[in-house]
């Protein structure tokens, strides 16, 4: 088994360095199967590209990825399709999330052989979170009761910033979604996993806040409800299609 981990990056000078040093020197000391760490840079404008070839030259295990289009979607989606690993997901460079829990991950993997997704989750009852703003937990929390509401969802978070698929199930799923660039393609990505009854484990998870976030947070509501309202409506027509074509 191999995996690919990707680090989606836009103007992330001040954590890349630091992300991908840590990242590789545990996956030395604790990940056994062979893998792959993809910066994959979505439009910076700083030095992010500089420091990220420095940190290729630097590890053989790194590679370095640059697309012209800003937002994690297209970042995530042109990772996978160009994915040759068994495994393949992404991970926030800050490591929000404890890096323990890639070799919980990649376990899963080896002991399952249905399973298909590894989605992690801060809002599982077994999950411990830590520093979460208190504005940002209503928006997550929010969300969360928006997307079970309207699509069912049976995920306890749909944007940890850790996912992970068997690739083949992963470039599947990236041909069926919307041409969204942003956040919102990933909880695409899960809902559309989850409506075609994938293998799916939401899993508990230790997140750490990071208070340089460079997320906008009126902005992202904003988008959030106008891509909930289009994938609604793509959905419908969808299976629209389906039926008549039955």
């Amino acid at each position: 088994m191999t995996i690919n981990i990707l680090f989606p990056v836009l103007n992330e000078h001040l954590r890349l360095e630091k992300g991908i040093d840590k990242c590789v020197a545990y996956m030395r000391s604790n990940v056994k199967i062979p893998y792959k760490l993809t910066i994959v840079d979505n439009g910076s404008d700083d030095d992010t590209p500089e420091i990220a070839r420095k940190l290729e030259q630097k590890y053989d295990e790194v590679e370095y990825v640059r697309i012209e289009e800003k937002g994690v979607g297209i970042a995530f989606k042109t990772g996978v399709l160009r994915c040759t690993a068994d495994i393949v997901g992404y991970m926030d460079i800050d490591l929000s999330t404890d890096l323990s829990f890639l070799s919980k991950t990649i376990e899963l993997f080896e002991k399952k052989p249905r399973l298909q997704y590894v989605n992690g989750s801060r809002f599982s009852k077994d999950s411990d979170t830590k520093g979460r703003k208190w504005y940002r937990k209503i928006t997550s929390a929010g969300l969360v009761f928006i997307l079970k509401a309207v699509f069912h969802m049976k995920a306890t978070d749909a944007l940890c910033g850790f996912t992970f698929l068997r690739t083949e199930t992963a470039k599947k799923l990236v041909k069926q979604c919307s041409d969204d660039k942003g956040w919102f393609y990933t909880v695409e990505l899960l809902l559309r996993a989850e409506r075609q009854g994938i293998n799916i484990y939401d899993m508990p998870i230790e997140w750490t806040e990071d208070y340089d976030t460079t997320v906008n947070v009126p902005k992202t509501i904003k988008n959030y409800i106008i891509r909930i309202i289009k994938l609604k409506h793509m959905l419908i027509q969808e299976k629209k299609y389906a039926i008549l074509h039955r």
